[in-house]
């Protein structure tokens, strides 16, 4: 009897069979943690009704569980390597689609009209570290409808993702996944879950799309934009660091106009405050 994929015993030896090495730009690490696989998939609550995609399968090892609870797994993987891999290890599950592609190149709404087009997905991944933003942001402001997210990432970026104004690390990346989805960290994941293990700590976060908008924003881009705008030079106040992204003397009418101190910081300001100020751009640039 073969030991289960998240053996070590096992993963060593598939690598051996495959001559596979990892690719460290790719930022390859694979769990070897059956206790951390079984937390993560218990998050998602799936039922053979469900449709997942998986972004980093590796060899397989969370995907061949998922596969046993849901009705249809869409495993997207970038390294070519690791398809024949994949293909033998997954080769007993006829409910697995595994995709040789960057997920940051599909076009997600292809994708789901292909192999969901009445469902919407849960997603599940372990994301390598150096490309999780792009990687969240892409299924957020593609207009991809999903049931809900599991994320693996660094927990410095977890943190960063569901810190609210006025913490060091609230930025950029927290508005615009808050905007988008209800966030929450679901537990931490040690380094040597992994092989080979990553230098830094993990977390596992929860992302669920709001059933409706929490803040009124006219325009979606120039949200992003005014958010980006303001944390462009995190030292500087408002008045200065807007003024980077748009002419300063739109920036100053549209502090006034969303009644928003032009000293004031943009980690101080709520989401709330930035959906103001983001409605008030638009108003000042239709008009200048």
């Amino acid at each position: 009897m073969k030991d289960n994929l998240s053996s070590i015993n096992r993963i060593k030896q598939i690598m051996k069979e495959h001559s596979f090495r990892f690719t460290k730009s790719l930022g390859q690490n694979f769990l070897k943690d059956d206790q951390v696989v079984d937390q993560i998939i218990e998050q998602a609550d799936l039922t053979k009704d469900d449709v997942v995609i998986e972004v980093g399968p590796g060899i397989g090892v969370m995907t061949e569980k998922i596969a046993e609870l849901a009705g249809k797994v869409i495993a997207v993987e970038i390294d070519k390597n690791l398809i024949p891999i994949l293909n033998e290890t997954l080769k007993e599950h006829d409910n697995i689609e595994i995709i040789n592609e960057d997920i940051l190149n599909l076009d997600l709404i292809e994708l789901g009209k292909r192999y969901f087009p009445n469902q919407k997905p849960k997603i599940i991944a372990n994301l390598p570290y150096y490309i999780t933003t792009p990687i969240i942001m892409k299924f957020l402001e593609s207009g991809f409808s999903f049931d809900s997210m599991i994320v693996m990432l660094q927990k410095e970026v977890a943190e960063r993702i569901v810190s609210g104004p006025g913490n060091k690390v609230y930025g950029t990346i927290s508005i615009a996944v808050q905007y988008y989805t209800k966030a929450e960290i679901v537990f931490e994941v040690p380094k040597d879950a992994f092989i080979p293990e990553p230098n830094v700590t993990s977390m596992v976060i929860k992302l669920t799309p709001h059933e409706n908008p929490i803040v009124d924003v006219e325009n979606h881009r120039m949200f992003l934009r005014t958010i980006k705008g303001a944390f462009s030079t995190r030292r500087k106040t408002l008045l200065n660091a807007l003024s980077n992204e748009f002419n300063k003397d739109n920036v100053r009418k549209a502090l006034e106009l969303a009644e928003i101190n032009p000293s004031e910081r943009g980690e101080k300001l709520t989401i709330e405050e930035f959906a103001k100020l983001s409605n008030a751009f638009l108003k000042v640039e239709k008009s200048s």
